[in-house]
């Protein structure tokens, strides 16, 4: 029967021009892929609401029941299986609802955003993703350093989960721990399951030599991923320490 409901929704929705990154479009098309079993897609769908907006608990929550079904289909190699994921445009990321004066539950934009006008806010935007690959760039080439301005410039302009987590890695290489732990922190709070964020705070603890902080967080990612053969391999390194 929810596998009926299922596919008579997603005619539906395939019958209708999809908002292009709406997130109720995408959360609606991904919750019919999941009663369809068609957990890859699904995951596409919900991955792809998170990069619209980050701080959506459904999707979050879709993201951990698809990788958990996942892992259990396919196994641990079950990422390299999955369709690509499309990037949001920026200017996507910077749309905001504008509700009547208020409305419950109103969607309200980062304060940057309400001092500039929306054309500066997305030109703020825009160059906060250019610095952010500019520094990923800089990291494939091995200049932590320069990476780590690149990334600060970013986040300057962009509170971005990515971008605190690519420079707590930048921090990690050059052993500046105590930031790598701030920036993973922050990540988490943008999206407190982040699988990266908890690895990384997980080894600038170990550092540290806060194990029981890093313990948890290992513990913590392990619920999302139980397989994750990197974040198993250092648990066991924990419990010997």
């Amino acid at each position: 029967m929810g596998n009926a409901r299922g596919r008579s929704f997603l005619l539906k929705l395939n019958a209708l021009q999809l908002v292009p990154f709406g997130i109720k479009p995408l959360l609606r098309r991904a919750a019919a892929y999941e009663a369809l079993e068609r957990y890859q897609l699904a995951y596409v769908d919900y991955k792809t609401a998170l990069q619209v907006d980050c701080s959506i608990p459904a999707a979050h929550d879709g993201v951990n029941r698809m990788t958990k079904a996942l892992l259990e289909k396919d196994g641990v190699n079950w990422r390299q299986k999955l369709p690509p994921i499309p990037t949001v445009p920026v200017s996507a990321q910077t749309r905001w609802s504008v509700p009547a004066a208020g409305a419950p539950g109103a969607n309200t934009p980062p304060a940057a955003a309400q001092r500039a006008g929306p054309d500066q806010a997305a030109a703020g935007s825009e160059r906060a993703q250019t610095l952010k690959a500019e520094g990923n760039e800089l990291v494939k080439k091995g200049n932590h350093k320069k990476a780590v301005e690149k990334y600060t410039e970013s986040l300057k302009l962009n509170q971005e989960c990515a971008t605190y987590t690519n420079r707590a890695l930048c921090y990690l290489t050059l052993k500046q721990y105590k930031e790598a732990v701030q920036d993973c922190t922050e990540a988490l709070r943008l999206d407190p399951k982040n699988v990266k964020a908890l690895y990384r705070r997980a080894q600038a603890l170990k550092e540290l030599k806060d194990y029981k902080s890093s313990i948890a967080d290992i513990k913590s990612l392990l619920k999302t991923e139980p397989k994750n053969t990197a974040a198993l391999r250092l648990l066991q390194e924990l419990n010997k320490a």
